[in-house]
């Protein structure tokens, strides 16, 4: 039952202090929030931080949470909020912040008995172009895109967890795609 129930439906229960559905939701969303971080901070230690913070930070609101947007918009908001938080006081700007170079650690991510060294050798410079397009977007195209990807997140969504209007996520999201292709415009 756990595992059909929504997100919102799973937070409601963990309010009411049901623990497996908070389990459940960290099962959901403990990878792909993970990754989204990081690739903002480009730091495991700082990245597992703030990953760190940002359940916290969930597990400190529940008993003000209300099911007025999807789970992974508020949930997305206050890593956003606690990224911001750690820009301004490393006085970093996100534009100057690294793209992780590779995903070796990401639990997701397992090689198949059926790989051999030539693909396997393919594959990662595959993934290491791809990385490097991605690192080369201007730290919010980049964040848009990830959202989208990583968080499923909608154009609406998206403005909603970076603080800026549709029109502007949309157009960092379509800038980032733009960009993305070309640079990976020899790939196909």
């Amino acid at each position: 039952m756990m595992q059909s129930a929504t997100d919102e439906e799973l937070m409601l229960a963990y309010t009411a202090g049901d623990a497996a559905a908070f389990d459940t939701l960290y099962g959901r969303h403990r990878a792909p929030l993970f990754r989204y971080v990081r690739r903002q901070v480009g730091e495991d230690r700082i990245a597992e931080e703030i990953f760190q913070d940002t359940w916290m930070r969930v597990i400190k609101a529940r008993d003000r949470y209300a099911a007025s947007a999807k789970f992974t918009t508020w949930l997305f908001t206050i890593a956003h909020n606690r990224l911001m938080d750690h820009f301004r006081s490393a006085r970093a700007k996100p534009e100057e912040v690294p793209l992780l170079a590779n995903d070796e650690d990401d639990p997701e991510v397992t090689p198949s008995d059926t790989d051999n060294p030539e693909s396997s050798l393919t594959r990662a410079r595959i993934a290491e172009r791809i990385l490097e397009a991605l690192d080369a977007l201007p730290a919010v195209q980049r964040e848009a895109f990830v959202l989208q990807q990583e968080g499923d997140l909608t154009v609406e969504e998206i403005a909603t967890v970076t603080g800026v209007t549709r029109e502007t996520a949309k157009s960092r999201l379509r800038y980032a795609l733009a960009k993305l292709r070309r640079d990976l415009e020899d790939m196909r």
